[in-house]
């Protein structure tokens, strides 16, 4: 219960920041499918080094324990380019679509149904892809620092000095 209640605070926080930096707005979304306006990808890869650095804290303090999925290149190759279908077709990626719905814009109902729709037609694709797509580009369950050979604390601060000269050449640049 007490996990359930992390992972709901979490979520709403996420969502608040989501709100408060404005990618939830489809001109945001609009700009980022057209490499206009990086607002978007700024917040995910803020995101993404916050989530490096707390995860691999919490795994070294012995709070959590990192669970490692395989690369399927197959299916995050097949899965991406649905992605980018659903997200170019209706203007919003996932979670975006659900803090759009929070803030009443209700064209976003229709691209959380298509998620439903698309994860139970996923289920019930599940043992034909299990034999094809899910086994095409097996690379196991394999990390950045495993196939470097080094810390993940060596990779974090390098990930992140890499983050920061993008924020500053996209902002030049008024991205």
């Amino acid at each position: 219960m007490k996990t359930l209640l992390y992972g709901l605070i979490t979520g709403v926080l996420f969502g608040f920041l989501l709100q408060k930096g404005r990618v939830l707005r489809y001109d945001k979304q609009l700009g980022a499918l057209r490499l206009l306006d990086l607002t978007i990808v700024k917040f995910m890869l803020s995101s993404v080094v916050v989530a490096m650095i707390g995860v691999y804290l919490l795994v070294d303090l012995g709070l959590a324990k990192l669970s490692v999925k395989s690369l399927l290149l197959g299916a995050n190759i097949l899965g991406g380019l649905l992605f980018g279908l659903g997200w170019g077709l209706l203007g919003y990626c996932p979670g975006t679509s659900v803090g759009a719905l929070a803030e009443g814009r209700w064209d976003a109902v229709f691209g959380i149904l298509g998620m439903l729709v698309g994860a139970g037609l996923y289920a019930e694709a599940f043992p034909y892809l299990k034999t094809t797509v899910l086994t095409w580009g097996n690379y196991g369950k394999l990390t950045l620092p495993q196939l470097l050979g080094v810390s993940p604390w060596v990779v974090i601060p390098l990930f992140a000095a890499g983050a920061v000269f993008l924020f500053r050449w996209l902002e030049k640049r008024g991205l």
